[in-house]
């Protein structure tokens, strides 16, 4: 069995859903895909697939073998257009998560611009604020706010966001201004849960550190629900400096107790891999990272 080729087989039919997609993607006979598929699953003693009349389905063993399949070919033939002199330019399929609100404000332009620059290039760009896994859901870069756990993964690190508190121009003339985090006792609060510690609010001015128990008139689970009803005058909010340059640019919210923020949190790209890097990965780091780092140094975070 050429393994390299039956791995090649497994990922188009794993990506179009099929053997027969397969069969024309690779332009090769239905019976030779099926053979390669069921020649690859006796030597790996699992099955990769999961057959029905309607649908061909990953496995749970196929699902993490994809990924590694993926890899696998990927660096192969990096390999072979390095020996062969074939580099003209990064090319393949690149997948990059990051926070909503910082992927859709801040990320996205620099995602655009990458593309128009790297024409060969592909990008899936996945937001959300939960923490993808890089190898088991096969991302290839991630931007993290926040201290990173120690790991294997390796890490540029970009800068740092402010945690701000805030609330409309309306809502302070209403309940009056907040000269330290104990006033927030008097003030109805809009709790944004995505943000660590959200039941509690934390600050420090000096030595002197303030943990403030906040009880909110409403509980929400993104940043731009809290952002929103901040500036309909509900209440204060806190959320990252980042996620309300614009509304406060605009001035539809204004920042409190900024001398009593607690320290910002650090911004970093995050990848796998401990040799050299795929040409593509190595390509955005490069691009992605210095506009990053100067748009957190520009004071809208």
């Amino acid at each position: 069995m050429n393994r390299l080729e039956a791995m090649a087989v497994f990922v188009a039919a794993a990506e179009s859903g099929s053997l027969s997609a397969a069969a024309r993607q690779l332009s090769m006979p239905l019976p030779t895909v099926s053979r390669k598929v069921s020649e690859l699953e006796s030597h790996l003693a699992a099955r990769l697939f999961v057959r029905s009349t309607r649908k061909l389905a990953l496995s749970e063993a196929g699902e993490a073998y994809l990924g590694a399949c993926k890899r696998i070919l990927e660096e192969v033939g990096n390999a072979e257009r390095a020996a062969a002199g074939e580099y003209r330019a990064p090319r393949g399929e690149l997948t990059v998560t990051a926070p909503v609100v910082f992927g859709r404000l801040i990320l996205l332009p620099i995602v655009t611009a990458f593309l128009q620059a790297y024409p060969e290039v592909d990008l899936q760009l996945v937001l959300g604020d939960r923490n993808l896994n890089l190898a088991d859901d096969h991302v290839d870069v991630a931007l993290r706010i926040g201290a990173l756990p120690d790991s294997s993964l390796r890490a540029t690190q970009l800068g740092e966001v402010r945690t701000v508190v805030c609330a409309s121009p309306e809502h302070f003339r209403r309940h009056g201004g907040l000269a330290t985090p104990d006033d927030l006792a008097s003030h109805p609060c809009v709790n944004f849960s995505g943000l660590k510690n959200a039941g509690r609010w934390n600050f420090s001015a000096g030595k002197k550190n303030y943990s403030i128990a906040v009880r909110p008139r409403l509980q929400v689970n993104t940043a731009e629900a809290a952002i929103d009803a901040a500036i309909a005058g509900l209440g204060v909010t806190r959320v990252l400096g980042y996620q309300i340059a614009s509304a406060c640019a605009a001035g539809t919210l204004s920042i409190a107790l900024q001398d009593f923020e607690p320290p910002p949190l650090p911004v970093s790209l995050v990848f796998m891999g401990q040799g050299p890097l795929p040409l593509k990965l190595r390509a955005f780091l490069d691009f992605a990272a210095p506009r990053l780092k100067e748009r957190l140094q520009q004071g809208s975070t």
